[in-house]
């Protein structure tokens, strides 16, 4: 009788990423992330042939611009191993558009997908659906904390307080009225400038008649009203802006009138 011999183990790329500092100190950390990869494969019996690494790249850029990313891809379709394992989900993508085609693809040329924390391998039934399920409330979850700094950037702003280091157009400090950068630490509230205010309703007016930006620099320029920051003439996409937040300013009663 002749022996009969095990197949080899099935060859993995492993795949790790983090986009911040802050996530490396949330568990997520490049080399917790190989680790527990080289953890899995051994338990599972996988041959982990390398880890690659996209440090500092966004869950939301797509994965054939991701290096590290699009190495691992490579090396599976060129037939140097067999799938691709990762920590978790979100580390291959936070788009719902990008998990899917990757499933798609893999589960087409019969490679593997994996997910440790979710205990995912689309070489099982459930797992061809599982990723899009997931990638979805991944999705959810991004856009929620979006959501939340959206109204907590609103509030800063109706409680009439800087966003940012350079203060709004038409607006200053109550601690420091001549300065249009805000001081570290400066959370007294903003109140209108009186000269950059006659700039920005000439604007307004001029928009209500129907001018476009490009047309109100032209105006403002030949009456010889400069930027008031610079003392330069106006461009139409400095108008633009100051317009667009004018706007929004309004909208949210930045003074509490």
């Amino acid at each position: 009788m002749s022996e009969t011999l095990d197949p080899p183990p099935p060859k993995l790329i492993g795949y790790s990423r983090v986009s911040t500092e802050e996530q490396s100190s949330n568990g997520v950390s490049l080399d917790a992330q190989s680790d527990r990869i080289a953890a899995y494969c051994k338990a599972q019996g996988f041959e982990l042939v390398r880890v690659e690494v996209d440090a500092g790249v966004s869950g939301s850029v797509r994965p054939d611009r991701r290096p590290a990313l699009a190495r691992a891809l490579a090396s599976v379709r060129d037939g140097e191993a067999e799938g691709v394992v990762a920590l978790k989900l979100d580390r291959l993508s936070r788009n719902t558009k990008d998990v899917p085609n990757l499933v798609e693809e893999f589960d087409n040329q019969g490679w593997r997908l994996i997910s440790v924390s979710e205990s995912l391998d689309t070489g099982s039934a459930i797992g061809e659906f599982t990723p899009t399920i997931l990638a979805a409330l991944s999705q959810m979850e991004r856009k929620q904390i979006a959501e939340r700094t959206r109204m907590g950037l609103a509030q800063v702003a109706r409680e009439g307080r800087a966003r940012s280091r350079m203060l709004p157009f038409g607006y200053r400090s109550t601690e420091n009225p001549e300065s249009i950068t805000a001081v570290q630490g400066d959370r007294s509230k903003l109140v209108p400038y009186p000269p950059e205010q006659t700039v920005l309703t000439e604007m307004l007016k001029l928009r209500d008649l129907g001018y476009g930006p490009r047309k109100i620099a032209r105006t403002l320029n030949d009456a010889s009203i400069l930027h008031p920051r610079s003392n330069r003439p106006w461009q139409f996409n400095q108008i633009q802006g100051l317009l667009r937040t004018a706007l929004r300013r309004r909208d949210l009663d930045l003074t509490g009138a």
